[in-house]
């Protein structure tokens, strides 16, 4: 086969020696945006540490399933690997966690068994009566979505995909929906509708900021009418005529989220950009929604019909850095609001976030301050020494165990 002519050097031949190829600009999507975008580390660091919070949390949820007894054996535990999508043995991710699970021997079958600490069962149980006791700020979290919906109904397993993220109980189609029949109405099966407009509520978070950044600040009506708060990570590269655009973004004007659905005239001017601005408002209004300000990019998918959202969500996420940051360090594209954290905590936060903070806080001590857990143990083993203890009168508890088992005996000699 000539050289010239191989398929490998194609590119040498006579016909195409002295031709030459045009150069393709390269493309610019969501995914090139998402791989070149500039990485937030505080962001990026608690998507790392929340992985292996709601990874305990699922294996807990395993756990739990399992009714024979409140422990697991390993052996059982080590079929999970690929469920819990682990690259190392599960026995040697317990371990890294003491705080949160107890491995033990069984003292009659002798195999190395699992169960969650009293500590960890005790912070669970409290997130879940934190968020019964918020009940009415969740009511009002589902009434400002309803009330931002284009027709005011939203489908229950939109809901249902954010429904940690908005802070409601597993039975909340019962307990938060049908309890408050004056405020929602259940139409079928899978949809609810907005029974009454409150218009207390119809005022968006990002309007509070503005009005904080006119009456402290002193700044303008023109420049704070229609602004949002913008805050770049650490080595943004900021090109030329950005600043410019920027500031013509911000002074932009758009339909609110909450005020009337008017119809937007694409092919007038601006009709575009006012429409995108309406849909990044919404967005920043339902992520002010949420509990940790946080929700993973697909489920707000589920949202676009409801929410009249009729765009790229990521791509548009992602043309908003300043806005919204996108991390990547989970097992999904997971959405922070930029402006309700500074170095990676909540600066308002909320009882439901405190105690789901609690929760990390425990994971993330892995080995450390095991002393106590040490002493614990030693104690249950000098409690399991004592046989019987005696009350007020002299007696023993336990006492008639032993008449019992010498009836037993007598019963078995011949």
């Amino acid at each position: 086969m000539n050289f010239l002519h191989s398929p490998k050097h194609r590119f040498l031949s006579p016909f195409t020696l002295f031709i030459q190829r045009r150069w393709k600009k390269p493309t610019v999507s969501a995914q090139t945006r998402l791989e070149d975008r500039v990485r937030d580390p505080h962001f990026d660091k608690l998507m790392a540490h929340l992985k292996r919070l709601y990874l305990v949390l699922e294996i807990h949820h395993l756990m739990s399933t399992r009714k024979r007894a409140p422990f697991v054996s390993l052996t059982l535990m080590s079929r999970w690997r690929n469920i819990l999508e682990l690259n190392v043995p599960v026995g040697s991710f317990l371990h890294k966690y003491p705080h949160v699970f107890h491995v033990f021997v069984h003292p009659f079958r002798r195999n190395t068994c699992c169960r969650v600490t009293k500590k960890m069962k005790e912070l669970i149980l409290l997130e879940g009566v934190v968020v019964r006791l918020q009940e009415m700020e969740a009511v009002k979290r589902v009434k400002k979505l309803l009330m931002m919906s284009v027709n005011g109904t939203l489908r229950l397993h939109a809901l249902r995909m954010i429904r940690r993220e908005l802070g409601l109980p597993e039975d909340f189609r019962d307990s938060i929906l049908g309890k408050f029949s004056g405020d929602f109405k259940l139409v079928g099966l899978e949809v609810v509708e907005l029974v009454d407009w409150d218009a207390e509520l119809g005022l968006a978070e990002v309007e509070k900021w503005r009005e904080r950044e006119y009456t402290e600040k002193w700044l303008s009506e023109f420049e704070t009418k229609f602004a949002f708060p913008i805050g770049f990570p650490t080595g943004f590269k900021i090109e030329r005529g950005f600043r410019e655009r920027l500031k013509n973004w911000q002074r932009l004007s758009y339909t609110k989220p909450y005020e009337r659905k008017e119809v937007v005239r694409v092919r007038t001017c601006g009709g575009i950009e006012r429409y995108e601005k309406r849909v990044v408002a919404v967005l920043h209004e339902l992520l002010s929604l949420t509990v940790e300000k946080m929700v993973e990019v697909d489920q707000l998918v589920h949202f676009r019909r409801d929410l009249g959202i009729e765009v790229n969500v990521r791509e548009l996420l992602l043309r908003h850095p300043g806005i919204f940051y996108i991390s990547t360090k989970g097992k999904t594209l997971i959405v922070f609001l930029r402006e309700a954290y500074r170095k990676g905590v909540l600066i308002e936060p909320n009882p439901v976030y405190e105690a789901r903070r609690n929760m990390l806080d425990l994971v993330l001590l892995g080995c450390r301050k095991t002393r106590k857990l040490l002493v614990g143990d030693e104690a249950k083993e000098e409690s399991n020494v004592v046989v019987c203890e005696r009350n007020e009168e002299g007696e023993r508890q336990g006492d008639w165990v032993i008449p019992f088992l010498e009836n037993c005996e007598e019963s078995r000699s011949p």
